[in-house]
């Protein structure tokens, strides 16, 4: 057996009724005496949750920023650190679901270190491999408050939208990552519907993507994937309901063992060919086109790029059909679980097709889609750009 290296980081979970209580004992562990809450405008206006927290960590309670937009704008992120700075924060608790959570890893690199965030991140040499600047500073502790399921409740690395749509700022320092995460029954209510299923839509489609990669995986990962695949494939159809909190919790659950997956030594972003060019091709759609949220994006994007890039990875369309209990028909298997996948997310409502984009936004996605650490480590995706295109071509339908 090939070998393998797990890396297990130290992380308390609060979950269920009444999570949020154990806020403040979380604060006295960790020795924080200023807590700065980050979250977007729906959570501070639209819910009680901040005032709850208020409520729990008393005079702990430092200050906040409570306008993080979608996909974290890099604007966002500067005006948050000049904020937790005035603040003398020294424990950042983030509220809500992805966009937070990563922009809250990348507040603690601004409040860090002493450089500019452009000069933080990883960068994209002419010919080579990315590289990622070692940050060496302390951070400041940071506590996750899920409102929705994430896989980024657990990680270490962040990317930020940049105002003119260009390839997003990517972060890494492991120093980041969260001393707690809680997934509050009362903080998973708040999430409208279409907010719970659009984030579990990023987790099933994760966990699809990974279980194409299980056989090759090592015992550890294998657990994660077949037991993340399990739990969302059983509690997205269950979202829509938003009195069904147990599955909001198995979801957020999912999206925590994709995490150990990579923890474990497992590559969840770029396990095979289909996962890395609907990853780098979403990424660029969504940080370029506000309208366009993740998991659907990525849910779309799916069958398309089966028919593309299916061909460089039979093996992952083969456990993945498996996995969709597709027939192991003899010819044309893309085609067969691209058929699959699509009946999946017509059933959600997902939108079959993406809006009309013109052709010089396009390119630019295109483009964009080249620089994803993530998804292409080695720069291998430059070489198939003909069929990035094809795949965006079906993706936008009759109007491209």
């Amino acid at each position: 057996m090939e070998r393998f290296l797990s890396v297990s980081s130290a992380v308390r979970i609060h979950a269920g009724d009444g999570a949020l209580r154990q806020l403040s004992a979380e604060a006295t562990r960790v020795g924080a005496q200023r807590a700065f809450i980050v979250c977007g405008d729906s959570v501070a206006t639209r819910t009680r949750l901040l005032d709850q927290l208020r409520d729990v960590l008393g005079s702990r309670y430092a200050g906040g920023y409570e306008a993080m937009r979608k996909d974290a704008p890099l604007e966002d992120v500067e005006d948050a650190a000049r904020s937790a700075r005035a603040a003398e924060a020294d424990l950042l608790i983030a509220v809500g679901a992805g966009s937070v959570l990563k922009a809250t890893r990348v507040l603690a690199i601004a409040l860090g270190e002493a450089r500019p965030l452009v000069e933080l991140a990883t960068r994209y040499p002419e010919h080579g491999s990315p590289v990622s600047p070692r940050l060496m500073a302390a951070k400041p502790a940071i506590f996750n408050v899920l409102t929705a399921a994430t896989s980024a409740q657990n990680r270490a690395g962040a990317a930020l939208r940049r105002a003119d749509g260009g390839p997003r700022l990517e972060f890494f320092d492991p120093k980041t990552r969260p001393a707690a995460i809680f997934w509050d029954s009362d903080a998973l209510a708040t999430a409208p519907p279409a907010l719970a299923r659009s984030t579990g839509l990023g987790v099933f489609w994760r966990a699809l993507m990974s279980r194409g990669a299980l056989s090759q995986a090592n015992p550890l990962v294998q657990a994660s994937r077949l037991h993340a695949y399990t739990l969302a494939h059983a509690a997205l159809p269950r979202l829509a309901d938003p009195q069904d909190i147990g599955a909001r919790v198995d979801m957020c659950a999912a999206a925590l063992l994709q995490n150990r997956d990579e923890d474990d030594g497992g590559r969840p972003f770029d396990v095979h060919w289909v996962a890395r060019a609907v990853y780098a091709l979403g990424a660029a759609l969504f940080n370029r086109l506000p309208a366009l949220d993740q998991g659907s994006t990525h849910a779309l994007l799916t069958a398309p790029a089966l028919l593309h890039f299916g061909a460089l990875c039979p093996d992952a369309v083969m456990q993945m059909g498996a996995a969709l209990g597709v027939p192991d028909v003899a010819h044309d298997k893309e085609r067969a679980v691209a058929d699959a996948v699509e009946a999946i997310f017509a059933g959600l409502d997902v939108p079959a097709r993406l809006p009309f984009i013109d052709a010089a936004t396009r390119a630019a996605v295109l483009e964009a889609a080249l620089y994803n650490f993530n998804a292409d480590r080695t720069r291998e995706l430059a070489g198939h750009a003909d069929r990035l295109a094809a795949m965006l071509t079906d993706a936008i339908g009759a109007e491209a």
